[in-house]
């Protein structure tokens, strides 16, 4: 299990790479997941990462599960892996963008 200052870092590093509200990727995820003819089922809309994000952000820190600590983990250094400051992505490199924000992040949104 993490140590509550690791967990403090995890839970601060977490809220700075999502960047999107719950709200926001809960919408995401729809659009993401549906085509022309149908849309899913809002709960069940997204990668399974991408739900479980949806998820985490709805709670309050002292409700984490280790589940729920090993994707912040995750989600923290694919963000920062993949989120160059530098080279963010430019609006028409939508794919690279639309990654990100399965996860959460918005490398768009100041």
């Amino acid at each position: 299990m993490t140590d509550a200052l690791e967990l403090d870092a995890l839970w601060e590093d977490f809220h700075r790479v999502v960047n999107m509200t719950s709200q926001e990727l809960a919408a995401w995820l729809r659009v993401s997941d549906a085509d022309e003819e149908t849309e899913p089922v809002p709960e069940h809309a997204g990668t399974p990462t991408g739900q479980h994000v949806l998820a985490i952000l709805q709670k309050r820190r002292t409700d984490l599960t280790d589940d729920d600590i090993e994707v912040m983990y995750e989600v923290v250094d694919t963000v920062t892996a993949q989120a160059d400051v530098e080279n963010e992505p430019e609006p028409e490199e939508t794919r690279r963008r639309h990654q990100l924000m399965t996860l959460g992040h918005d490398p768009l949104k100041p």
